[in-house]
Parts: structure tokens; C-alpha cells; sequence
């Protein structure tokens, strides 16, 4: 059995199987990245909830793990070598779990490269810019009385979906047929931007068709199901 002693941040939250993934994450854009990962390649994980509301992530056995105070982050008993690997950043994170399993990657070193140019646009774009927008449209930024920066924020989101919508013609995914951690990456934000921020109407998300059929698609699948309400 692993032994994640050494590990400070399983004082705080226990692991019961710790043979299994340590997942420590929110049901966020950004954290249900990695439980629908988890979930699709269908490895052993055990999820632990980082509670905002009580400054979990700012807990020092949290920022033991990642000093950047943001979920999703995993320790992986079985890592490189045999040994435990810890890693932070969602998108490092898939890359990585693709890697250990040889999937949600393509095998074609070209295609690989295409699937990980959109990785970086969501990461570098998407969510960025719909996460400001989401501030600014449904949280405190709905108080300041200077709307420039809920319009910027609007007018890059419309932008990005607008290269999302041009890209997706005529494919399944963003890697045409094959669904990666691109499509893993970008679809929770989307779903989040037309969801949770209630969005939709100020970006004219109707005007964007192949991007709601996408996010249909992506959000049909049974993994995608499980792994948007993990942890609960």
C-alpha cells in the first residue's frame, strides 16, 4: 500500500484508499476538468472537497501541495518511476493523465500538438476571459458603475466563441474525431458561461450554433455527468 505521509495535506483531509489518485478539487470550470478525466479514463481516484467558503484552499497543508492556492490539484501514489507525484494546474494535469494512460490525447504526434493548442486556448483565453466576464456580469463587478469592463470582457468571450464556432464546422470535436482534453478542457467554461453565470444573452450565445452542438454532445456523455458533480 502507498504510504502519502510525507504528503502534509493528508493530515487535513485523509486518505482512505491511498493506492488511488488523491483529487483535491471544487465542482468548478477548472476542477471538474480533472474528475471528468478521472472519469472518462476510468483510473481510481478518491476526491476530497477544498471548501472556499471556509479558506480551505489557503489552509497551509493545501498550499503544501500547491503554493498557488487554486484547485484542482492530485497526488498520484503510482507516478513517474513508482513514486508519488504531486502536480497543480488543470492543465498540466490532463496532459499528465493522458500521458500515464495513453488516451484523450491522440497518438499522431501533428493531431497531439492541435489537441494541445486548444488546451492552451482555454487555458490562456477561454477561461480567463469568461471567468472576468462571470465577476463582472453575476458577482460584485455587477456594482461598479464603469461598464467598460463588463463590455470588454464580453466582446473577447463573443470572440473566442466566434473562433470555437468557425472550428468546430464540419467536426465532431476539436481535434475533429477525436475527443481529448481539449474538449475536456473548454466545454465546462462554456457550459459555466451560458450556466451559472447566466451569460448567454449578453454574448449571443444563439449566434454561435456549433458550439452549443458541441457542448451537447460533450455534455450527454455519462462520464461528464459524473464527473460535473465531483466532489459533491
Amino acid at each position: 500500500m502507498a504510504d502519502l505521509s510525507a504528503f502534509p495535506i493528508t493530515r487535513k483531509w485523509p486518505a482512505a484508499h491511498p493506492d488511488h489518485i488523491q483529487l483535491y478539487s471544487l465542482p468548478t470550470p477548472n476542477g471538474v476538468k480533472v474528475s471528468i478525466a478521472l472519469e472518462e479514463l476510468g483510473l481510481p481516484y478518491e476526491a476530497h472537497r477544498v471548501a472556499f467558503d471556509t479558506n480551505d484552499q489557503l489552509s497551509p497543508e493545501f498550499l503544501s501541495l500547491n503554493p498557488n492556492n487554486k484547485i484542482p490539484a492530485i497526488i498520484d501514489p503510482d507516478g513517474p518511476g513508482g513514486q508519488p507525484l504531486p502536480l497543480f494546474e488543470s492543465g498540466a494535469i490532463l496532459i499528465y493523465l493522458a500521458d500515464k494512460t495513453g488516451r484523450l490525447l491522440p497518438a499522431d504526434p501533428a493531431t497531439r500538438y492541435q489537441a494541445l493548442q486548444w488546451l492552451m486556448f482555454q487555458m490562456g483565453g477561454i477561461g480567463p476571459m469568461f471567468g472576468q466576464l462571470g465577476f463582472f456580469h453575476k458577482f460584485a463587478g455587477k456594482d461598479i458603475e464603469d461598464k467598460r469592463p463588463l463590455g470588454r470582457y464580453a466582446t473577447e468571450s463573443r470572440r473566442l466563441l466566434g473562433v470555437l464556432n468557425q472550428h468546430l464546422q464540419g467536426k465532431a470535436w476539436l481535434v475533429g474525431d477525436d475527443y481529448s482534453i481539449a474538449d475536456i478542457a473548454v466545454f465546462p467554461w462554456v457550459r459555466n458561461l451560458v450556466g451559472f453565470y447566466g451569460a448567454g444573452d449578453l454574448v449571443g450565445f444563439q449566434d454561435f450554433p456549433e458550439v452549443e452542438r458541441v457542448l451537447q454532445a460533450f455534455l450527454a456523455r455519462p462520464a461528464v455527468q459524473r464527473g460535473l458533480t465531483i466532489p459533491g
